[in-house]
């Protein structure tokens, strides 16, 4: 069973990713590559097709909801890292579940958790 997020991708098109230039700025220790960043304002940064009427990353593979990952991900802005999916830590997650509800999925749930892990432990 893979985690639920790569079959989901919901949340990186459903938002608009906006975060500090720094964070793709390498002289000083950024590492979202900016070819794939538009200019918001003078001090952010935006991932680019995210501020579209429906939004969706350009980092963004595959379809959301079957197969989808971010093709950035070690590198993705700390706002992407701070959206944790629903249930994985023991709590919701509101974007996670906006994200999921928009494409039409339903939310995680802790048993969604629970399969996971079940189906994920090493077999002895």
């Amino acid at each position: 069973m893979i985690h639920p997020c790569l079959r989901c991708g919901a949340c990186c098109a459903c938002f608009r990713v906006a975060f500090h230039w720094m964070e793709a700025d390498s002289s000083l220790g950024g590492e979202v590559p900016p070819e794939l960043t538009e200019q918001l304002d003078p001090h952010r940064l935006v991932m680019r097709g995210t501020q579209a009427y429906q939004p969706r990353c350009v980092a963004l593979e595959g379809t959301i909801g079957v197969a989808a990952r971010c093709g950035i991900h070690p590198r993705r802005p700390s706002v992407c890292r701070d959206v944790p999916p629903s249930w994985e830590f023991g709590e919701p997650s509101p974007q996670c579940d906006k994200g999921r509800i928009t494409h039409g999925l339903s939310p995680l749930t802790p048993e969604d958790w629970i399969r996971f892990r079940e189906a994920n432990a090493p077999k002895v």
